[in-house]
């Protein structure tokens, strides 16, 4: 008897790049590993390979299919191991993605929003990274820096500056929306709905060449170019109208190394606010390649969801919808301002009651009590995994998104000895491979009846695994 299984491993880069792929898992992936791989073969339809124990106690062969995506087809013995074959999925995740990162480093990116200024791609600024931090689940990052102001105007004023400066953090929040929609690049409406990205993978000679060459101001000038051609005479900016703009400039991309992409961002939001039953809120896209999507706001009525285009482009619309989904949950649970809540109550009992500890071990009591409200904010993000998969209704494809997003993390985590650091570092989410393995597993949502009390009861038991408690 056999066991049979069948996933893609999604690429976002051009389909040319499928045969070197292959190539590169045989010899980066496969060939390094002969004790555990054998069978070994290339051939025009795709990669085949076996992998066994030294026993050959269990097999399992595995085909990988040249397609965009590539498909990968399991036949493995019943006696082998769900886990060996959830790691080796996992290890040929993590190969394609290192391949596509290469690629992407020498890839030119695109992006358009109908109507909107013609904005070239960038790297999120320190300004911009702190203001989404704090304006989000996530802003426990400024806690040191509070914990400084405080202390200096506890010594000024007295628990009067102390007091004045948490009724300042409760303003900021309360006015998230206002300032979290300035963070943004572009505004997505109804009428409004799509990013267009148009995407050239070059050679890394091709790459250089073009950096040479062309200035910033010059890549704008090229962007405003094609939606001339395109958006603005209502035609969509198709690979062929990039290529036409190009040769103007004098700069000869191969047309193989293309491609284009339409997302609805707005039909993606409307859809996850009505499975939550949510009102409509503000949609902004952040023109930079780092995936990523955020949502804030003091009340669900007043709440802005941001969206990278770095995040349209690696994942596919489901995984987008089920990424929302998340960051929803925590907009409906306001986790924004539950957090804010349980920083202001530390100030005033820092001052108060627990005066004599912070005198006597300032260092430790900081210590501690940053680590234990980060860990008490890996309740509500582990909240939100369980509320989207709950919501959406598809917690295997949030899952997937994770893995895409943080495969480098995930990789780190998985070995061993890095599974007690990874839950002890100065992060408000839960280890990576915690919150998929979690995912995976989730069964019998409708009979779950408090989100939060599973997820920290889920919590616990995963920081105690790790120490093999």
């Amino acid at each position: 008897m056999s066991e049979n299984r069948s996933y893609p491993l999604d690429i976002e880069i051009s389909p040319v790049y499928i045969d070197k792929i292959l190539h590169f898992v045989r010899f980066y992936y496969l060939r390094q590993q002969p004790e555990n791989f054998r069978n070994i073969r290339k051939t025009r339809e795709g990669l085949f390979f076996t992998a066994s124990d030294d026993n050959r106690l269990w097999n399992a062969d595995f085909f990988l299919k040249a397609s965009s995506p590539i498909h990968v087809d399991v036949d493995a013995s019943i006696s082998t191991p769900d886990s060996v074959l959830d790691e080796i999925k996992e290890d040929l995740l993590l190969v394609v993605k290192i391949y596509e990162e290469q690629i992407n480093r020498s890839t030119l990116y695109f992006s358009w929003v109908e109507g909107e200024d013609i904005i070239p791609e960038e790297l999120p600024t320190i300004r911009k990274r702190l203001s989404i931090r704090m304006l989000t689940s996530n802003m426990l990052l400024l806690y040191i820096l509070f914990f400084s102001i405080t202390i200096i105007l506890f010594l000024l004023f007295g628990v009067y500056g102390v007091f004045a400066f948490i009724f300042i953090q409760f303003c900021i929040v309360l006015l998230s929306d206002k300032i979290f929609m300035r963070t943004g690049h572009w505004k997505i409406t109804e009428k409004n709905p799509y990013v267009h990205v148009v995407q050239y993978n070059l050679s890394n000679g091709e790459f250089d060449e073009f950096q040479k060459k062309f200035s910033k101001k010059m890549i704008m000038n090229m962007k405003s170019e094609i939606y001339k051609r395109s958006l603005a005479v209502g035609k969509e900016p198709s690979c062929e109208l990039g290529e036409e703009v190009f040769e103007s400039y004098g700069m000869t991309c191969n047309p193989q190394h293309k491609s284009s992409k339409v997302v609805n961002v707005y039909s993606i939001v409307k859809t996850a606010v009505d499975r939550f039953g949510l009102p409509m809120p503000s949609i902004v896209i952040s023109n930079n390649m780092v995936p990523n999507a955020a949502a804030t706001g003091p009340s669900p009525t007043r709440g802005v969801v941001l969206i990278t285009t770095g995040l349209l482009v690696h994942l596919e619309e489901d995984e987008i919808l089920s990424v929302i989904g998340h960051e929803l949950s925590h907009l409906q649970g306001r986790d924004p301002l539950i957090l804010f809540g349980i920083i202001a109550g530390e100030f005033i009992l820092r001052l108060t009651v627990l005066l004599p500890v912070v005198v006597l071990s300032p260092f430790l009591y900081l210590f501690i009590v940053i680590w234990s409200i980060y860990f008490v904010a890996k309740f509500f993000e582990a909240r939100a995994d369980l509320v989207s998969a709950m919501k959406i209704g598809q917690p295997e494809v949030l899952a997937e998104s994770l893995r895409k997003i943080g495969y480098a993390r995930l990789a780190h985590e998985r070995k061993p000895s890095s599974r007690i650091p990874s839950w002890l570092r100065l992060d408000t989410h839960p280890p990576l491979y915690f919150r998929i393995d979690r995912l995976e597993r989730m069964k019998d949502l409708e009979k779950i009846k408090n989100p939060l009390l599973t997820s920290i009861k889920d919590v616990f038991l995963g920081f105690k695994s790790a120490f093999g408690l």
